[in-house]
């Protein structure tokens, strides 16, 4: 049975492992020099770099459970513009992430429909996001859930420019 929840203050270890492995499994493996991985996560997915981020009244962040074990979470980051997003009342869908061991149960599909229901009692009007290029399976994911590519941005990892599409949806 899976349970989706916006995550507490309780939930920050929870979240800061979930953050460093779901990147690590998803991102991992485009990054070449696997030092630079390493000092990625430690610089984005520490128990208090997540907890800064968690105080941070922008963000938002929840955690889909499946039989009360936590496999993966989201972050929203309400009112974060964009130049290719025309809305000033929007919010970036900065991280989606399952457990590599759970994704083919379609959990994604459970926590951005969660997530976009959120959004929507927030009053805001658009979600967008930015993928890499070479990221075909969560290119798909979002095209088939009806975002549209809007254009494109570099993400950077140790100087190294990272190409990346911007996804944009109304909800």
């Amino acid at each position: 049975m899976t349970k989706i929840k916006k995550a507490k203050e309780a939930d920050l270890d929870t979240l800061a492992h979930l953050a460093r492995q779901t990147w690590a499994e998803s991102h991992g493996h485009y990054i070449e020099d696997k030092n630079d991985l390493l000092n990625y996560l430690d610089d984005n997915f520490t128990v208090s770099k997540t907890t800064e981020d968690f105080n941070n009244p922008k963000n938002h962040f929840y955690i889909i459970y499946l039989d009360n074990l936590p496999v993966g979470y989201a972050k929203i980051v309400l009112n974060a513009n964009q130049e290719h997003v025309t809305s000033q009342n929007n919010c970036r869908l900065e991280r989606i992430f399952i457990l590599n061991e759970f994704i083919p149960l379609k959990l994604g599909k459970q926590l951005l429909t969660f997530v976009e229901d959120q959004a929507k009692a927030l009053q805001l009007d658009t979600m967008w996001l930015t993928v890499y290029i070479k990221n075909d399976r969560a290119i798909r994911f979002y095209e088939k859930n009806e975002f549209n590519n809007v254009g494109k941005i570099n993400f950077v990892v140790s100087g190294k420019d990272y190409e990346n599409i911007v996804f944009s949806k109304k909800i």
